[in-house]
């Protein structure tokens, strides 16, 4: 089974409130966002955003230009039926991060628990090269991973897990560290994961 049959099969099986990644409310994504000063019209690519509420939130705040990347098709399904008329606003791209060609650059890439999927040292280099060809130059990056202290696994696949000085190796130098939020989720069935969040200016030469 690759990757994208995997994600539809979860979520064909699962509603969006079953998974143990399910957020009633992505505060700490929200608050990362706010602080980086980004415009409400500066453009917000949610990847892997699938079933996730950040986009709603941010629809409720002001924001505009807003997408939502994702590799299954019934992921965003989902997101769309819940949104309603207002999923008409927003840019929905089925497509695996690996190999995105984006139709235009955004201001601000938001990733939660994307990137800790790609084991492979050669789908991370493409997941990196997909970024500096969707961001622009100056843009803000979040990404969320398993801690160090994290599960091994989730979803039945194997993660990697990461600190300040494995992300910062992955992505280089041209990507600084600005923030770095630490936070205990609580899965639907009350287990605890723990997460690490980075937020990093990205000054491409």
């Amino acid at each position: 089974m690759n990757r994208q049959e995997h994600w539809d099969q979860v979520y064909r099986t699962k509603g969006p409130q079953e998974v143990s990644w399910y957020q009633h409310r992505p505060d700490l994504s929200l608050a990362l966002i706010a602080a980086s000063g980004i415009g409400k019209d500066g453009g917000i690519v949610d990847v892997g955003g699938g079933a996730s509420v950040l986009v709603d939130c941010l629809l409720e705040a002001g924001y505009g230009r807003l997408a939502v990347l994702d590799l299954s098709a019934a992921a965003l399904a989902h997101a769309r039926a819940r949104l309603g008329a207002h999923a008409a606003g927003i840019e929905w791209f089925e497509a695996d991060v690996t190999t995105f060609d984006p139709p235009h650059r955004f201001g601000l890439w938001h990733d939660r628990a994307v990137f800790h999927f790609l084991t492979e040292a050669e789908d991370r280099r493409k997941y990196v090269a997909t970024l500096r060809r969707t961001l622009q130059p100056g843009g803000t990056v979040i990404i969320a991973t398993f801690a160090q202290d994290g599960p091994p696994k989730c979803s039945g696949l194997d993660v990697v897990r990461y600190d300040e000085p494995s992300i910062i190796a992955e992505l280089g130098a041209e990507f600084s560290l600005l923030e770095v939020r630490r936070e205990t989720h609580m899965t639907p069935w009350e287990s605890e994961q723990r997460f690490i969040y980075f937020r990093f200016h990205w000054q491409s030469r």
